[in-house]
C-alpha cells in the first residue's frame, strides 16, 4: 500500500454509519476534513474508544518506538507479523480506526511512467481502515512519538492489478468490536484475518498525476482521467 489517502468528508459523516450508541467526543471539529491528498507524517482524524466512549482525535500517520535505531517511522504494519512481532508489541492492543474516503496507488506503465489510481468503495461509502498506534489516554498529555500505522495484507482479486498490498478495511458493523479495549487480542487478530472487506467491495479509476505532489489539494485530484 502506498502512502497517500483522502479524508474529505466530515467526521460525523463517518461516524453516522457506525452502530456505536454513545455520543462522539469530537476533538477534530464539525467541518469537512477536506484532506484530498494526505501523506505520511500528516495528522489525520482517527477514531478510538476509552471507557465505552468514542473519541475522534488527530494523530500523526507514522510511528517509531523510542528504542528503534532506524529513524524512519513506519506507516504500515503487515498483518502477517503485527500481532506477534516485537516491533509493534507495545501498541498491538492500542487499536484505532482511520476513516478514509479513498486511497491512492501508483502503477508503472510500459514507458516506466507511474500512473496514479484512486481506490474507493463501489458504493462511495466510508472506508474504515484497521490501525494501531500510540496515543494519549483522554486527559493525559501527548508524547512526541505518538502516531499510528495502518494494517495491510496481500492484495486479492482485481486489486492485484493495482498493488500487491492493501489496507485491511473493516465492515461498519465490526468497527465497535475492533475499537473496544475489552475485545481480546486473539479475537482482534481473527477479525483481521477473516472479517475484512473483500476486493469486490471496491472500485478504482485513474486520476491525474498532480496527486503525486503532496502539496496539491482539492476535489479535482480525485476526479477520473482518461
Amino acid at each position: 500500500m502506498c502512502g497517500r489517502l483522502s479524508q474529505y468528508r466530515g467526521i460525523h459523516d463517518f461516524v453516522a454509519v457506525l452502530s456505536i450508541p454513545d455520543a462522539l467526543i469530537n476533538h477534530v471539529g464539525d467541518a469537512p476534513l477536506a484532506r484530498y491528498n494526505a501523506a505520511p507524517t500528516t495528522s489525520l482524524a482517527i477514531l478510538h474508544q476509552h471507557e465505552r466512549h468514542l473519541y475522534a482525535d488527530s494523530l500523526r500517520w507514522g510511528w517509531r518506538p523510542h528504542w528503534a535505531k532506524d529513524r524512519t517511522a513506519p506507516i504500515n504494519a503487515r498483518v502477517e507479523k503485527v500481532a506477534h512481532g516485537p516491533f509493534f508489541r507495545a501498541i498491538w492492543r492500542h487499536r484505532l480506526i482511520v476513516p478514509v474516503d479513498n486511497w491512492f496507488e501508483w502503477v508503472e506503465g510500459p514507458d516506466k511512467s507511474r500512473q496514479p489510481w484512486l481506490i474507493r468503495r463501489a458504493d462511495h461509502g466510508a472506508i474504515f481502515c484497521a490501525a494501531i498506534g500510540q496515543f494519549p489516554i483522554p486527559g493525559t498529555p501527548s508524547k512526541e512519538d505518538d502516531g499510528f500505522v495502518i494494517i495491510t495484507a496481500d492484495s486479492e482479486g482485481g486489486l492485484l492489478d493495482i498493488h500487491d498490498r492493501r489496507p485491511l478495511v473493516l465492515p461498519a458493523e465490526r468497527v465497535n468490536e475492533w475499537l473496544d479495549p475489552a475485545t481480546p487480542a486473539e479475537r482482534a487478530e481473527q477479525m483481521l484475518l477473516f472479517d475484512t472487506e473483500p476486493a469486490g467491495v471496491f472500485q478504482w479509476h485513474k486520476v491525474g498525476k498532480a496527486v503525486g505532489n503532496a502539496r496539491n489539494q482539492g476535489a479535482q485530484l480525485i476526479e477520473p482521467t482518461d
